[in-house]
C-alpha cells in the first residue's frame, strides 16, 4: 500500500533541466555509441540549459511588452522550442568545446520557424569562438597571432619579405599610449617560431576595418546618430559615443582567426554542423529582408527571425562590463533584423 507521499512522488514530472539533459545524453549517445558524458560534457550542457534559459525568459518578457499587433502569438517558452534540433546542435557546439558561460565564445538567439511553429536557436560565434574553431580546425595554425590597432601618433613600420628581409615583421612604437590620437586602420600578424619564413603580416587601413561593419551595426558600439524613444514612440535623434576602438580591434581579431585555412583532413561531423547551422541562419535573415522589403504577398516557407531583443548580447562584449543597455551582434556576422516598434538596430 503506497501513501499519498509516495504517489506524488511517482508522478512527480520531470523538470525542465532533466528533460533537456536527457534529450542531450540521447543525442550524444546516438553519434557516439555511448551514453555516460564525461563531467566536462555534463557541465558544457548545464552552461547552455542555464545561458538559453536565461535567453528564453528575457524574449519572452519583451515579446509581453510589445503591442498585440506587433506580437508574436506563439510564446517563447521551452515547451516551444525545437528540443530535437537543439539537442543536435548543443551536442555539435559542446563537442567543438563552445562554451556559453565563457565570454565571447558563443552567444544563443531564438528565432521563429514557420515551418515548425517552434523556436530554433541560432548561434552566433564571439571572436573567442572563432579563436576556438580555427586553432582546432586550422591546417596551418601560427604558434601566436598579433593583433594591433594603429593610431595616428604611433610608429608603424611594416616589413615585408624580399631580398633584404628573409622573413615578414614590423615595428611598432606607441609613442603617447594616453594621447594615441586617431584610429588610422590596424594590423594582425601570424609569427611561426620554428619556420619563421611562414610569417605573415596583413595591414588593414581603417577604411578596410570600416568596411567589415555591418549595415545594421548599433550606434550603442559602433558610435553615431540613433534613434530616440519615448513611450514606445520615436522623438527624434541623438549621438552616442559607443565603443568604436573595441570593435575595430575586435574586427581585425576576426579577420586574423578567419585567415586560418580549415584543414580539410580535420573537419568532423561537428564542424559540418556548424556549417549547416550558419547556412540556416543565413536564409533566416534572407527571407526576413525579403517580407520586410517585398511589395506583394509571400508565401512564407522559410525560418523567421524572431524579433530582437534589447537584452541580446554581443557575443564579443558580453560580460566585458557594459553598461549598454541595447546590444548589437558580432562585426562580420549581420544580426537577426528587428521588426515591429521601438528602436531599430
Amino acid at each position: 500500500m503506497t501513501t499519498e507521499n509516495e504517489q506524488a512522488v511517482a508522478k512527480k514530472e520531470p523538470t525542465q533541466s532533466e528533460r533537456f539533459m536527457t534529450k542531450v545524453i540521447s543525442e550524444f549517445g546516438s553519434n557516439v555509441g555511448e551514453v555516460a558524458l564525461t563531467n566536462f560534457q555534463q557541465r558544457l550542457a548545464q552552461n547552455y540549459f542555464i545561458a538559453l534559459d536565461s535567453v528564453l525568459k528575457t524574449t519572452e518578457e519583451k515579446r509581453l511588452k510589445k503591442a498585440e499587433k506587433y506580437r508574436d502569438a506563439v510564446p517563447v517558452t521551452w515547451a516551444n522550442v525545437n528540443m530535437d534540433k537543439l539537442a543536435r546542435d548543443v551536442v555539435a557546439m559542446a563537442r567543438v568545446g563552445f562554451d556559453p558561460s565563457q565570454p565571447n565564445h558563443i552567444n544563443l538567439i531564438p528565432f521563429k520557424n514557420n515551418n515548425t511553429n517552434k523556436y530554433d536557436i541560432a548561434f552566433i560565434e564571439g571572436y573567442r569562438g572563432i579563436e576556438l574553431k580555427s586553432t582546432k580546425y586550422g591546417m596551418d595554425v601560427p604558434d601566436h597571432v598579433a593583433v594591433e590597432l594603429v593610431y595616428s601618433s604611433d610608429k608603424f613600420n611594416p616589413i615585408k619579405k624580399d631580398m633584404n628581409n628573409k622573413y615578414e615583421g614590423y615595428e611598432f612604437e606607441i609613442v603617447n599610449a594616453f594621447d594615441r590620437g586617431e584610429i588610422v586602420g590596424g594590423f594582425y600578424y601570424h609569427l611561426y617560431s620554428s619556420a619563421p619564413e611562414k610569417n605573415k603580416l596583413v595591414i588593414m587601413t581603417i577604411k578596410d576595418i570600416e568596411k567589415r561593419k555591418p549595415d545594421h551595426a548599433s550606434p550603442e558600439f559602433w558610435g553615431g546618430e540613433k534613434d530616440k524613444w519615448e513611450n514606445g514612440k520615436k522623438v527624434g535623434k541623438e549621438q552616442v559615443e559607443g565603443w568604436r576602438e573595441k570593435m575595430c580591434l575586435k574586427t581585425v581579431y576576426r579577420a586574423a582567426y578567419n585567415d586560418i585555412t580549415i584543414d580539410s583532413q580535420k573537419i568532423d561531423d561537428d564542424y559540418l554542423r556548424l556549417k549547416q547551422m550558419e547556412s540556416d541562419l543565413s536564409e533566416a535573415e534572407v527571407a526576413q529582408e525579403i517580407r520586410a522589403n517585398a511589395n506583394g504577398d509571400i508565401i512564407d516557407i522559410t525560418p523567421d527571425p524572431v524579433t530582437k531583443t534589447s537584452q541580446d548580447p554581443d557575443p564579443d562584449l558580453q560580460q566585458e562590463g557594459s553598461n549598454q543597455d541595447e546590444m548589437d551582434f558580432s562585426d562580420d556576422v549581420p544580426p537577426l533584423k528587428k521588426t515591429g516598434e521601438g528602436p531599430d538596430f
